[in-house]
């Protein structure tokens, strides 16, 4: 796939033992990483789309730790060189991955399976109560060429 501009990915290592795993989620000396603003953990029950938005500042790191996640971006940015491209990561137990998120580009996604999913975001920036830098699309847009409809096939 090819991916939108300033997008990263990374395959995290889950270190298994007879006690459990563990797993790497974000680490400094990774180039994926520019700087913490906070982390913070988010939800979604089967089929529950959270999305669309996207922010000026802000770049995400997304990490599925339960269930399953469908994480979707569009590259609305008119100056970017991959304008117009849709990524579609699915994310979680079953695909440890770090998908790192500029500004601007648009995300989302949705618990997909028949349980609840979560991702863990490490953002750049300091969730900001009277300003909060996150701006909201429906899901069911005309402006972005995406259905969260499951596809099969």
């Amino acid at each position: 796939m090819t991916l939108i501009d300033g997008v990263k990915t990374r395959l995290l290592r889950r270190v298994p033992d007879e006690r459990g795993f563990l797993t790497e989620m974000l680490r400094s000396d990774w180039e994926e990483f520019e700087r913490f603003g906070q982390a913070y953990i988010t939800a979604a029950y089967p089929g529950v789309v959270k999305g669309w938005h996207y922010h000026k500042k802000q770049t995400d790191h997304f990490v599925g730790v339960l269930g399953m996640s469908k994480v979707v971006l569009y590259d609305a940015r008119h100056d970017s060189p991959t304008k117009g491209l849709v990524n579609e990561f699915f994310i979680g137990e079953q695909n440890p991955v770090l998908v790192k998120i500029p500004p601007l580009v648009i995300h989302g996604y949705k618990a997909v399976g028949d349980r609840m999913s979560a991702i863990v975001n490490f953002p750049t920036e300091l969730y900001n109560y009277q300003e909060p830098d996150e701006f909201r699309i429906p899901p069911d847009s005309p402006d972005i060429p995406y259905d969260w409809a499951v596809k099969l096939g």
